[in-house]
């Protein structure tokens, strides 16, 4: 069995209709449990994207397996309190793509610290994250909107 090769580019227009492919599964959207309010909302879905595409705080990549576009990966938020996330579309789980799409940015992102929230049972997440150097700092309550009710939800940190 060969290695995936996994790549990070900017984000091109064409990217956006994979995105929203992704976005739009039930089971994703149940294990990631924070997205938007209605992740089958297509013209929501565009506007959001217009809006973090425009913000040049934001470094957002797209997350390429073998070529094809599998997910995306971002740095957002203010200086102090930056954020990453990343989306896998769930055919590419279990492979190693979210772990080294995120080494993959934060090679690109060298500011620390930077922070990371996960559902407190997305077990795959957190791994991920972990694998990436970043440690549990703490544990909050959210209104997960998939789920429709507030969820237990881990704070982590990859320090300076």
């Amino acid at each position: 069995m060969s290695a995936i090769e996994i790549t990070l580019r900017e984000v091109e227009d064409a990217d956006l209709p994979f995105f929203y492919g992704h976005m739009s599964d039930p089971e994703s959207n149940r294990i990631a449990a924070f997205t938007s309010k209605d992740p089958t909302d297509r013209a929501a879905f565009d506007v959001h994207w217009a809006k973090i595409r425009a913000d040049e705080a934001n470094v957002i990549r797209t997350v390429l397996a073998d070529g094809a576009v599998v997910g995306h990966t971002s740095v957002y938020g203010p200086p102090g309190e930056r954020e990453v996330t990343y989306f896998i579309d769930r055919a590419h789980w279990g492979k190693g793509i979210a772990t080294a799409a995120l080494a993959g940015l934060l090679e690109i992102v060298t500011e620390r610290p930077l922070l990371a929230h996960a559902a407190a049972d997305n077990t795959g997440s957190r791994r991920v994250l972990e694998k990436c150097g970043f440690v549990i700092t703490g544990h909050e309550r959210g209104f997960a909107n998939f789920r429709g009710e507030e969820i237990d939800e881990v704070v982590l940190a990859l320090p300076e």
